[in-house]
């Protein structure tokens, strides 16, 4: 009886590993070595998104503010990069990052009633700042003129005013409440919108595009080097 038995186990030991192998083999899925799914497995969500495009605009910023010191002290300066650095302010702010937030966020805020009034004031700025971009574009050229140049420096200084705080709300008020007005669906849904969009106006990699052309624009003025922006003990 005991040979029966341990016959039988054999046998069906043996079609449990037949059945294994027409079945086929388990391939796991790809883990980092602490079990945890790699970074680059991660979407970025929609407010990381539209936070990190705050970076480009920081950035502009910056190269705004030293085209004023560098104007102001009579140095020469190649007016195409500030013509650049406002075109791309038009292209990657004003007609994209912008329109995101008109369209995928601000919105949401009306329809729930909440913090209408900053958002009608953060889109009255939008509008103002696209103006001030139009000018700075159309006086890049012309600064050999000393009213030309004291035009431009004003809207590039008004455009930093404006831009600095606006953006700062934004991140600490509208984009970390913006989760509490959707579901959790609906915030995934913003978030392939506004990676959609990126595609469809910048390509494949789209804010890294533009994010090496704004440090370019960096180089040139020889303001790349983070260092120097540290005080001197």
């Amino acid at each position: 009886m005991g040979h029966v038995l341990q016959a039988r186990r054999r046998w069906l030991m043996g079609a449990a590993g037949l059945s294994l192998l027409a079945a086929g083999p388990v391939v796991a899925a790809p883990q980092s070595p602490t079990g945890k799914k790699s970074a680059e497995s991660v979407p970025v969500t929609a407010t990381e998104d539209l936070m990190r495009e705050h970076g480009v605009v920081e950035r502009l910023l910056l190269i705004y503010d030293t085209g004023i010191r560098r104007l102001g002290q009579g140095e020469d300066l190649d007016p195409t990069i500030l013509t650049q650095a406002a075109e791309t302010m038009r292209d990657f702010v004003h007609d994209y990052h912008e329109k995101n937030e008109e369209e995928q966020v601000f919105p949401r805020f009306k329809t729930a009633g909440r913090m209408v009034n900053l958002v009608t004031v953060l889109q009255v700025q939008h509008a103002a700042c696209r103006k001030l971009t139009g000018q700075i574009i159309d006086l890049a050229g012309k600064t050999a003129g000393k009213p030309q140049r004291e035009q431009m420096v004003a809207a590039m200084q008004a455009t930093i005013t404006m831009y600095r705080p606006h953006a700062a709300r934004e991140d600490t008020d509208v984009f970390p409440t913006l989760r509490s007005l959707v579901t959790p669906n609906e915030f995934e849904q913003i978030g392939e919108a506004l990676e959609k969009s990126e595609t469809d106006k910048f390509g494949a990699d789209g804010f890294e595009k533009v994010a090496k052309k704004v440090e370019a624009l960096e180089k040139r003025l020889g303001i790349n080097d983070l260092s120097q922006f540290t005080p001197k003990s």
